[in-house]
């Protein structure tokens, strides 16, 4: 790709998130990520080009160098950073300022700088291109999947109920979402395949923005911040059913759209539990930890007591969570350590260098992090190591997973016996090859630590206070059912209205079946 010499009509509005704004190729798999300012800044630039070449320079280096070693070089893409004609840029600008969400446009996109992340589209992965349908691409944000040592923490409910689930109350209070997602991380970084199935379940009722479904890298499903609508779950089987008709888990010729959902996530969970090119290696036992399990989780723990528990350890969630536990103090334990090195900062700033707080993000810094000593002896370095092992582990907590599924191609038989055979042993969803990328590596500010403790402490409050109970005027979780906990080993039992229950919602039109939860389908 030559970006000397480009052309705004060959890119398109991708996404963006708080920092920056994506668009894709219209043909090569290709994303350009650019860097936005807030409106306030529109005219007047915060930085250089220079600085804003030496930020996404440090990204590539910190997701290169320090994430990718902890995480696994076969799913991260680090990039590169590209210069482009400033003509390109502004014009590309307004090309897709009629795209933006309004609740993003407080921030526009730097105009000024010409400096760009260059990246592999992975909504639309190269492998797809001998395939007659286009790959499914399922781009997941697990958030944090275990809860903190009660040794560090002030309130004891942070070690029985997770951070995402109290989390949901405060931003259903805030009113950013209209309902409270009953998904879990540590459902999902569980390593249970029930678990992890009931888990991803509910990321789809409530995709929120944890869960955004492509198809040959156009977004087919996804959530509305803000928004009273829930996402149109029969446009998402429409698109997936042609993936799934091959299957055995079907009606009179017809595949049941519960069969359709469960071979989608048994699919997804496989890709996940997989290690690239591997059976996903060696499980880590995670039962006899007691930092597995969340109260807030409407899934029935007895159901697992003598079942597998653990992930396997070259899987892309076992990496992340490896990550992630790189946090070993909580935001409370780790806030005097960054006091202290905040204090040294201002009476030796020089020292700002030296301890790398702002980069190089190289290999000594990632063995400063790795070789850190496990008791506090009073220095800064100390409090240094720690407090870049904390932002390690937010970037971590805060990244998103992208599982790319392409259909296989399914061999003629001549001999029927034998196909019927194959079918008759085999009752799983049509094969799928698969690809794991995680996204979203930037390391995080390290004035953001104070925002992250005031943050703790506004989620806690709020839980504390509402008892977990939601606020008036947030929306009812489903329109037609109640979810139980059901006091004996059995599964957690989903209890339809009686509407519900009198008809069969496996062979209905998806005209018919507009409106229901996915609860019905299950």
């Amino acid at each position: 790709m030559e970006f000397d010499r480009m052309d705004e009509n060959d890119w398109k509005y991708h996404g963006e998130g708080n920092k920056s704004l994506v668009v894709s190729h219209v043909q090569h798999c290709r994303v350009l990520r650019l860097l936005k300012y807030p409106a306030e800044d529109s005219e007047n630039p915060p930085q250089t080009a220079e600085q804003a070449f030496r930020q996404i320079q440090n990204i590539v280096d910190f997701s290169s160098n320090v994430m990718s070693s902890l995480l696994g070089g076969k799913f991260v893409h680090s990039g590169e950073v590209v210069r482009l004609p400033l003509e390109f840029v502004r014009q590309l600008s307004i090309k897709i300022q009629h795209q933006r969400p309004a609740w993003r446009c407080d921030k526009v996109m730097d105009i000024y700088s010409g400096c760009a992340l260059c990246l592999p589209n992975l909504t639309s992965p190269t492998l797809h291109q001998q395939t007659p349908s286009p790959p499914l691409c399922i781009e997941i944000k697990p958030k944090c999947g275990f809860l903190p040592s009660p040794k560090h923490v002030s309130k004891d409910i942070k070690t029985r109920v997770c951070r995402y689930c109290m989390h949901q109350h405060y931003k259903v209070a805030n009113g950013k979402w209209k309902r409270r997602s009953l998904y879990c991380p540590l459902d999902l970084f569980s390593g249970n395949r029930q678990r992890m199935h009931f888990a991803i379940r509910h990321l789809i009722e409530e995709p929120q923005n944890n869960l955004k479904v492509f198809k040959g890298g156009q977004c087919i499903y996804s959530s509305k911040e803000g928004s009273d609508e829930s996402p149109d779950l029969n446009a998402l089987l429409h698109h997936l059913r042609p993936y799934f008709l091959r299957g055995n888990n079907r009606i009179n010729g017809h595949m049941t759209t519960k069969a359709v959902l469960n071979d989608f996530i048994q699919v997804l969970v496989n890709a996940l539990l997989s290690a690239s090119g591997g059976d996903g290696g060696q499980v880590t036992d995670r039962a006899g930890g007691g930092r597995s399990f969340c109260e807030a989780s409407l899934f029935n723990t007895e159901r697992v007591r003598h079942g597998s528990q653990g992930l396997p350890t070259n899987s892309v969630l076992s990496r992340i969570l490896q990550t992630q536990m790189l946090d070993t103090l909580d935001i409370e334990g780790l806030y005097p350590l960054y006091r202290r090195l905040e204090q040294h900062l201002q009476d030796f700033p020089k020292d700002r260098t030296r301890l790398q707080i702002d980069g190089p993000y190289d290999q000594n810094f990632l063995e400063k992090v790795q070789k850190s000593s496990m008791e506090d002896d009073g220095s800064v370095e100390y409090a240094a190591a720690k407090v870049h092992q904390y932002r390690i582990a937010m970037t971590a907590k805060d990244c998103s997973i992208m599982a790319a599924l392409v259909p296989g191609v399914e061999e003629e038989n001549d001999d029927e016996d034998l196909s019927s055979q194959k079918h008759l042993r085999d009752f799983r969803p049509q094969a799928f090859s698969s690809s794991v990328s995680i996204l979203d590596l930037d390391p995080k500010p390290l004035d953001s630590i104070p925002r992250q403790l005031r943050l703790d402490q506004k989620i806690v409050s709020c839980y504390l206070r509402t008892g977990g109970a939601l606020p008036r005027g947030s929306l009812p979780l489903l329109p037609s059912i109640r979810t139980e906990r059901c006091s004996s080993s059995r599964c957690e039992q989903t209890v339809l209205s009686a509407a519900a229950r009198s008809k069969e919602v496996e062979t209905e039109p998806a005209s018919e079946s507009r409106g229901r939860s996915i609860q019905d389908w299950f």
